[in-house]
């Protein structure tokens, strides 16, 4: 009996890491799946291919038209998007509130600076006197 603690030690150490993958890489597939099945029209996408598009129409459960210059209009796999593009805008938005956040942080902490640096000069020019 001894001698199989070690071996069952060694087979569940190979066999969890490869019990965890599965799981990310099943939760990865679901959210891909999800993200693909919400697509409406005027989405901007990007399919496995690298190409941008904007969803034409998306009322077919396998295939979603993607309109990829104007007026031209490819009708493709659902599985072929790969992600959601997000406007520009709100990225922008999104960094425009990161930036005016990280400004007043580093404001209040260059004021609470500045008055730790004042302190040990001033009781260095007073220890001169």
């Amino acid at each position: 009996m001894e001698g199989l603690i070690l071996p069952l030690l060694l087979m569940l150490v190979v066999a969890l890491p490869l019990v965890l993958s599965t799981r990310k890489q099943k939760k990865l597939i679901a959210e891909q799946q999800e993200m693909q099945n919400s697509l409406t029209e005027g989405d901007r996408v990007m399919t496995t291919s690298g190409l941008y598009a904007t969803v034409a129409d998306a009322s077919d459960d396998t295939t979603i038209d993607l309109e990829i210059a104007e007026g031209v209009v490819t009708t493709w796999l659902r599985q072929a998007v790969r992600e959601r593009i997000v406007p520009s805008s709100e990225v922008d938005d999104a960094e425009e509130t990161t930036t005016a956040s990280e400004i007043e942080a580093e404001d209040a902490k260059g004021e609470a600076d500045t008055s730790d640096e004042n302190a040990p000069v001033a009781s260095a020019e007073q220890s001169k006197k």
